[in-house]
C-alpha cells in the first residue's frame, strides 16, 4: 500500500519584510497549495515547523493557519495535516488548540514530553497516517525543534545535547520498527540544522550549545523518507530522500533565486528498490517579486529607470527593491528622494540603501546603510561590537545567540 503526501515547512506566517507585511503573499501560496490538495488528494500534508514567524503570532496570522485548515479539510477531509514546531513557533502554544485542530483532522506535536516513567513519551511522536480505507499506510515520527534543556532534560547523566539527540531518534526510530509492517513506511518530519545542508542569510543559526549540526546517519536506514524543516533552501541532504522543501516565499534577498517548492512523494515499502520512493517539485509561483541593484550609483540609476513601468494599486502587490552601491564619498541628503523619483511610480517599495567603501579590488567595506527594517537583538549586537571597534569574532556572536535563545526559552516556559 504506496502512502502519498506533500511536504512542505517553514511558512513564518505573520513575518514583516522590512517593515512590510508578508499577509498578501502568504494568502496567494495558501490558496495555491490548497489547489494542489484539489489536485492531487494526498493522505496527508507535512508541515515541518516555523509555521509562524514568532513565538507570539499576530491573530491574523493564526486566523491564516486554522482558516487554511479549514479550507483543506473541506476540500480533501480525509488527508491528515501533521505539523511540529520549529524554532520560531511556541511548541505550547501551537498544542493548546488540539481540539480544533482534530475537527479538521489535523495534529501538531510541539514540545517533547515524558510519560509516568519520566521517559520520552513516544507515544505522541508516532502518528499514524491512513489511506481512504483507514488502513495504516505509514508511521510519521514527528520531532519537533529539540532545545538543548528540553532534551537533556528526560535523560539522567546526559549533559551533551547531541548525545541525547541521538539517544531520542534511537528509541523513536526502534519503536517505531516494532510497530510497522512490511507495507508501512516510516517518515521522519524534523526541524533541525543537517550537516552539508546550505543556509540562507535570513536564518537563525541553531544553537546546540557549541555543537555542529546533525549528521544524516542519525536516521540509518530504515526511514523511508526524511521531511526537513527549517533551512530556507529547497535540497536534499546526502540522499534523495533526506529533503528541506524550503520557504515557501522568500524571506530575504539572500532568497532571491530560490525556486520554492513544495515536495510531493510517494513511497511504497514493498515496490522494487528503484519504485519505492518516487518525488515531484511542485513550483510555487511567486506573487511579489523582489530585486536587487549593486554597482556606482549611476549604474543603479540607470537600472531602476530601465525598470517596469504600470502602477500597482494594493501596496501589499508592490514589489520589493534592495540596493547596495559603491562610493567613496558619504551619501547625498536627498540621496533616498532621488531614488524614489529614479523609480517607476507607484509599482515598487524601497526597503533598503547601503553604501558600500571600495577599499581595493580585492574587497568591499560596508561603510554605511540605510535601513528601513525594525532592529533584531543580533542587528543590535552586531552594530555595537562594530561601533566599539572590535574585529568580527564569529565565537562571540555564537555566545551571545545562545544567550537569547536560552532568554526566548525562558520566556516561553513562564508564559505556559
Amino acid at each position: 500500500m504506496a502512502v502519498h503526501f506533500l511536504h512542505t515547512s517553514d511558512w513564518h506566517l505573520g513575518q514583516f519584510f522590512y517593515g512590510h507585511s508578508r499577509q498578501y503573499e502568504h494568502e496567494q501560496f495558501l490558496a495555491w497549495l490548497l489547489e494542489q490538495i484539489r489536485l492531487k488528494q494526498p493522505n496527508a500534508l507535512l508541515i515541518a515547523g516555523d509555521i509562524f514567524d514568532v513565538i507570539n503570532p499576530a491573530s491574523t496570522a493564526q486566523k491564516q493557519l486554522y482558516q487554511f485548515l479549514a479550507d483543506a479539510h473541506e476540500i480533501a477531509p480525509h488527508m491528515q495535516t501533521l505539523m511540529i514546531a520549529g524554532n520560531h513557533d511556541s511548541g505550547y502554544r501551537i498544542e493548546q488548540v488540539e481540539p480544533l485542530l482534530e475537527k479538521y483532522n489535523a495534529k501538531t506535536v510541539g514540545v517533547i514530553r515524558s510519560n509516568q516513567q519520566q521517559e520520552f513519551d513516544l507515544d505522541r511522536l508516532l502518528i499514524p497516517i491512513y489511506d481512504f480505507q483507514q488502513n495504516i499506510v505509514a508511521w510519521c515520527l514527528a520531532l519537533p525543534f529539540l532545545r538543548p534543556a528540553e532534551i537533556t532534560g528526560f535523560q539522567e547523566g546526559i549533559s551533551d545535547p547531541l548525545v541525547a539527540i541521538q539517544n531520542l531518534h534511537e528509541q523513536l526510530i526502534t519503536e517505531a520498527k516494532k510497530r510497522k509492517t512490511p507495507e508501512q513506511a516510516l517518515i521522519l518530519m524534523s526541524h533541525a540544522h543537517m550537516q552539508g545542508a546550505e543556509e540562507s542569510e535570513s536564518e537563525r543559526s541553531i544553537i546546540i550549545g557549541n555543537a555542529e549540526a546533525l549528521s544524516t546517519s542519525i536516521y540509518g536506514d530504515d526511514i523511508d523518507y526524511v521531511a526537513l524543516g527549517h533551512l530556507h533552501k529547497p535540497q536534499k541532504v546526502t540522499r534523495a530522500n533526506i529533503r528541506y522543501s524550503g520557504a515557501p516565499i522568500p524571506l530575504s534577498f539572500s532568497e532571491l533565486n530560490y525556486k520554492h517548492q513544495v515536495v510531493e512523494v510517494w513511497l511504497d515499502p514493498l515496490a522494487s528498490p528503484e519504485s519505492k520512493f518516487k518525488f515531484e517539485i511542485l513550483s510555487i509561483p511567486r506573487s511579489v517579486a523582489l530585486h536587487r541593484f549593486s554597482g556606482e550609483l549611476n549604474e543603479v540609476m540607470a537600472k531602476l529607470k530601465s525598470l517596469a513601468s504600470g502602477e500597482i494599486e494594493n501596496i501589499d502587490e508592490r514589489e520589493y527593491v534592495d540596493i547596495e552601491y559603491y562610493a567613496l564619498t558619504p551619501p547625498p541628503l536627498d540621496l533616498r528622494q532621488q531614488i524614489e523619483n529614479a523609480l517607476p511610480k507607484n509599482r515598487y517599495r524601497l526597503v533598503r540603501i547601503c553604501r558600500k567603501h571600495k577599499l581595493n579590488p580585492e574587497g568591499d567595506v560596508d561603510n554605511s546603510k540605510i535601513d528601513l527594517a525594525p532592529p533584531t537583538p543580533e542587528n543590535l549586537f552586531e552594530q555595537l561590537w562594530e561601533k566599539m571597534g572590535y574585529e568580527e569574532d564569529q565565537e562571540a556572536k555564537q555566545d551571545f545567540l545562545s544567550l537569547l535563545q536560552e532568554a526566548q526559552d525562558q520566556i516561553n516556559a513562564d508564559s505556559h
